[in-house]
């Protein structure tokens, strides 16, 4: 029987490999030190992912299907703490925004110190790339598709999933199974972890976060109506006016993973704070069902960006994933800063990591604003 690849086993054996050789290697010669190291076979296209994925925040491109390491080779919680360097572009009164990539952030964070993510990551990975954000400024072209305006209303833009191609969706895999295997040994035991996706990439999603170690523990579904789907057929509306090709989306699913506890839930509860859900009464659970309206236009005026969650639905799911109301909760993917202003609101700790200059910008200016947006939703929660 073949044993499952532990997390971090590709990565270590990758920098191992490439920390002893100052000119680099071939993306050949990389793939079977690493079937060498581990002692079985692992998938070419495994390695030539996770080294385009991590350039340049690990490796670095030293010629076409060469790269070298950036890094020493991993060596337990003592580099971790060491190489901690990261300086906040923001610091508010509970959250701080680090511009970092955020696996390079991971691999430098202290073991055990962070007790509930929530975050909407760029999924497609592709969208939030500087020639797909030129595409969405102009207005046309590119992986995002921009709706039609309806009632008077214009729609936010929307990535279009199903163009993925499938060295991408191999691509998507690589990273999101890397990303889990990051954040694994940064979370405490029982840490849930809340992951925005969308109905046509979460199954990928999900497999390669379980395979990284996480517990999967359902989703939560955001309902919302977009513009996502219900198009008749391209080129042929008249000829099939009848035809949806696809259903109209109206949910959004956001993954809901927990670092395995230590022992029961109780004993997790005592020790670390986490292990469960913060109800919004004491009569009344968590529910894994919440009605959401799309983003409104005064808030995407506060932070200007593409995927902005409304903090109508982000300060629920944020109070929920700290189940005793105390903790750090991080953001690996900040974006304009919508979870730590949700965070903000509700006085709890948290870190944002954005890799982007452009929306580490816009998040600095909007975060506290948000967290002071009005959202009439008081009565979906009380006071315990």
């Amino acid at each position: 029987m073949t044993t499952r690849l532990q997390p971090g086993e590709v990565r270590d054996a990758i920098v191992k490999y490439l920390s002893h050789r100052e000119g680099g290697g071939e993306v050949e010669d990389i793939h079977a030190a690493v079937c060498d190291s581990l002692g079985r076979d692992v998938p070419a296209s495994s390695v030539r992912s996770y080294l385009r994925l991590n350039t340049p925040s690990t490796f670095r491109r030293v010629a076409r299907g060469r790269y070298a390491s950036r890094q020493r080779p991993p060596s337990g919680r003592s580099d971790r703490t060491e190489n901690a360097s990261f300086e906040p572009v923001f610091q508010g009164p509970n959250t701080r925004l680090v511009q970092a990539d955020c696996i390079a952030w991971l691999a430098s964070a202290e073991e055990r110190s962070i007790h509930a993510v929530v975050t909407d990551p760029p999924y497609g990975l592709i969208e939030y790339s500087d020639e797909e954000q030129a595409k969405l400024e102009q207005g046309k072209g590119g992986v995002w598709r921009i709706p039609p305006s309806f009632d008077g209303h214009a729609r936010s833009p929307l990535p279009r999933f199903t163009v993925l191609r499938s060295h991408q969706l191999d691509e998507l895999r690589a990273f999101f199974r890397s990303w889990g295997e990051a954040l694994l040994p940064v979370l405490v035991p029982g840490a849930n972890v809340i992951v925005a996706s969308n109905p046509l990439l979460s199954h990928l999603v999900s497999h390669e976060l379980a395979s990284a170690g996480l517990e999967r523990r359902g989703e939560i579904v955001r309902l919302v109506m977009t513009m996502r789907g219900g198009d008749r057929p391209k080129n042929a509306h008249n000829e099939f006016e009848g035809v949806s090709v696809m259903p109209r989306s109206m949910w959004e699913p956001w993954l809901v993973f927990r670092k395995p506890l230590d022992g029961r839930v109780q004993d997790n509860l005592r020790t670390w704070g986490t292990g469960g859900f913060r109800r919004p009464s004491v009569a009344r659970p968590f529910g894994d069902v919440i009605s959401s309206s799309p983003t409104r236009p005064r808030e995407r005026r506060i932070a200007p960006h593409p995927s902005l969650k409304p903090q109508a639905f982000l300060r629920q799911v944020v109070r929920a994933v700290l189940p005793l109301g105390k903790g750090v909760v991080l953001d690996p993917f900040a974006g304009s800063g919508s979870t730590l202003a949700a965070c903000e609101n509700l006085g709890y700790s948290g870190i944002g990591i954005e890799r982007s200059h452009k929306y580490a910008t816009v998040a600095t200016k909007a975060i506290l604003p948000l967290s002071r947006f009005e959202t009439n939703d008081h009565s979906l929660y009380t006071q315990d």
